[in-house]
């Protein structure tokens, strides 16, 4: 255990899906079906990046991350703590293990994405040395999402 009372994982144990489902739902809300938790840990795990990380408390799900790196630039998506666990530092442990995991791929710059509005994360992100940069956001759905598994 950590001096926070958690430990950090490779995500790899199927038997965490639920509860990261769980999690993500009371988090984000999300309302786009590709976002969908159940799709983007499928995804994420075909990837098989080793950049999906888990914290667990007592055997209990308790904060999630998820980093990407293409070569050139890392990125953090799906940073969430349940909110009983909220304030003990754990998102900010969280963020810089992926942060050391990208570093040790060579990663130099790390990127995130804020939905426009939420003060509170940018203020969070602020305080770990993030900085707003002068960019503009586009996406473009490339199709629709196929159901994710059961598994």
């Amino acid at each position: 255990m950590t001096e926070y009372n958690f430990k950090t994982e490779l995500y790899v144990d199927s038997s965490h899906r639920p509860r990261v489902i769980a999690l993500w739902e009371a988090v984000f809300g999300y309302d786009a079906p590709h976002n969908a938790p159940a799709l983007a840990i499928d995804q994420k795990v075909a990837v098989d990046d080793g950049l999906f990380f888990v914290a667990l408390a007592d055997g209990a799900v308790v904060g999630t991350i998820m980093a990407g790196y293409d070569g050139h630039r890392g990125w953090l998506y799906s940073l969430a703590v349940t909110p009983e666990r909220r304030h003990e530092g754990l998102g900010s442990a969280l963020v810089q293990h992926a942060e050391r995991a990208l570093a040790a791929r060579g990663c130099l710059k790390v990127n995130l994405q804020i939905v426009q509005g939420n003060s509170a994360v940018a203020a969070f992100y602020q305080t770990l040395g993030y900085r707003v940069e002068e960019r503009i956001s586009m996406g473009r759905l490339l199709k629709a999402p196929a159901a994710a598994g059961q598994g």
